[in-house]
C-alpha cells in the first residue's frame, strides 16, 4: 500500500510542475513484449474539426484549455530524424497546418511522414508560440500542447507517456498519404503581422517556395552562460544586422545554414565577432571605462574562457519577390554545418525550399525537413 500512495504522490508531484522539458517519459512496458497498437480511424472519435477551426478558437494572448470532447486531424509533414525538429511534430489538413509539442525525441519511430495522426483535445491547452506586440512584432504559431504552470509560454509539452497515448492517436501507418508540398507565390504568403492558421490556409503546412536570392544576413542569439538567466542584457549576444557588423558584415562570417558546437567554436575564436557587443535592445554590458564590452573583450589568452561553446540555430535570409524570408536552421540539425553553396550566397544561384511554413515575431519563418529540401539549379543538396 506505501508503494502505490508513493507512486500517486510523484505522479501528482510532476503534473503539478508544468510537465516541464526537464522531465522525461518513464519505460512502463514489458520489453520485447510491447502490446499490439490499435489503429484509429474517424470513427473512433465523437467529433472532428479542421485545423483552421481550431485556430478560430484562440484569441492572441488567451490560452485556453479545450473543455469539449473535439478532435483534430492530419497528416504527418515533419521528421526530426536529421534533427531539424525537436520535440515536436506538424500534421496538417486541407485548411492549415499545426505543432504538436511532445516533449521526447526520435518521434519519427512513431509518426511517420504522411501518417495520419488524430489529436483528441479535451483536456488540452491551444496557445501561441512567438507573438510579439507592438511596431516591431507580429504573429506567432498557434500550437497544441498541454498547460505551462510557470506562465513562461503559452503551452508546454506533453511529456508523460500516460498523456500522449491519451490524446494523440495513430491512423494505419500502411496507408500513408503521398504529401505533395504546394508550390505557393508571394502572393500566398502570410502577413506576418496580420495572419495565423485562422487566416491562411498555408500557416503551419508543407510547402514550396522557389526563387529565394540570399540576402547576405543572418540572424543568432548566443549566451555567455545558458544555465544563467537568458533573457538578462548581461547573457545575450546578438550576431544582427545591427551588432558588430563593421567588420564582418550582416552575416559576422557564418557561411553554414547553422552551427554545431564545434563550428560555433571554430567561429569564435576567428574573431569574426570580436566587435559585437553584449547586451540586447539598447541595454548593453559596460567596461570599467565606461565603454560597451564586446566579444573581444572577453578573448582572454585566446580561448574566450568566459563565453560558452554551444550549438546555435540560425536564421539565414533570402527574399521571394519582396517579402523576407528567414530559413532557420537547427544547430545539432545533421546538416547544420553544411556550407550554403557559394553560387547562392554570391547571388548567381537562386534557392528553392520545401519545408513548413510558420510565424515567429512578425516573420515569415521556414523550416526544412532534410538537406535535399534545398535545391540550387535543380538539383537537391546533399
Amino acid at each position: 500500500m506505501r508503494k502505490i500512495f508513493i507512486f500517486v504522490a510523484a505522479l501528482i508531484a510532476v503534473t503539478s510542475c508544468g510537465l516541464k522539458e526537464e522531465f522525461q517519459p518513464v519505460f512502463s512496458g514489458t520489453p520485447g513484449n510491447p502490446p499490439a497498437y490499435k489503429y484509429y480511424t474517424d470513427d473512433d472519435f465523437f467529433e472532428i474539426i479542421s485545423i483552421a477551426q481550431l485556430s478560430k478558437m484562440y484569441t492572441t494572448g488567451k490560452p485556453f484549455e479545450v473543455e469539449d470532447d473535439i478532435t483534430i486531424k492530419g497528416v504527418v509533414v515533419s521528421t526530426d530524424q536529421p534533427g531539424n525538429f525537436y520535440k515536436s511534430f506538424y500534421i496538417q489538413d486541407e485548411t492549415a497546418g499545426i505543432e504538436i509539442k511532445v516533449g521526447k525525441n526520435g518521434l519519427y519511430n512513431e509518426y511517420l511522414l504522411g501518417q495520419t495522426v488524430y489529436v483528441k483535445l479535451q483536456g488540452l491547452t491551444v496557445g501561441m508560440y512567438g507573438y510579439k506586440s507592438g511596431n516591431y512584432g507580429g504573429m506567432g504559431m498557434v500550437q497544441v500542447g498541454f498547460a505551462d504552470s510557470t506562465g513562461e509560454y503559452e503551452t508546454s509539452y506533453l511529456e508523460m507517456s500516460y498523456l500522449v497515448d491519451k490524446h494523440i492517436f495513430r491512423g494505419d501507418p500502411s496507408q500513408p498519404a503521398v504529401v505533395e508540398p504546394v508550390v505557393i507565390t508571394e502572393r500566398d504568403l502570410p502577413n506576418p503581422k496580420t495572419d495565423s492558421q485562422a487566416t491562411n490556409k498555408y500557416v503551419g503546412r508543407l510547402v514550396t517556395l522557389k526563387g529565394l536570392k540570399y540576402e547576405d544576413q543572418i540572424f543568432c542569439l548566443l549566451y555567455l552562460n545558458s544555465s544563467k538567466d537568458k533573457k538578462s542584457y548581461t547573457n545575450r549576444v546578438f550576431l544582427s544586422d545591427t551588432n558588430g557588423i563593421d567588420t564582418m558584415g550582416k552575416t559576422h562570417g557564418v557561411t553554414t545554414w547553422a552551427m554545431s558546437k564545434n563550428m560555433m567554436k571554430d567561429y569564435l575564436l576567428a574573431g569574426y565577432w570580436d566587435s559585437c557587443k553584449i547586451g540586447s535592445g539598447q541595454d548593453f554590458v559596460k567596461n570599467p571605462d565606461g565603454t560597451d564590452m564586446t566579444l573581444g573583450d572577453l578573448k582572454g589568452d585566446g580561448s574566450y574562457p568566459d563565453v560558452e561553446k554551444a550549438a546555435y540555430s540560425v536564421s539565414q535570409y533570402f527574399k521571394m519577390g519582396s517579402t523576407e524570408i528567414q530559413v532557420r536552421t537547427s544547430g545539432y540539425s545533421k546538416f547544420a554545418d553544411k556550407e550554403i553553396p557559394r553560387s547562392v550566397r554570391d547571388g548567381s544561384a537562386t534557392l528553392d525550399i520545401t519545408g513548413v511554413i510558420s510565424l515567429y515575431q512578425g516573420a515569415i519563418q521556414f523550416t526544412v525537413n532534410n538537406l535535399s529540401d534545398f535545391v540550387v539549379n535543380g538539383k537537391p543538396l546533399e
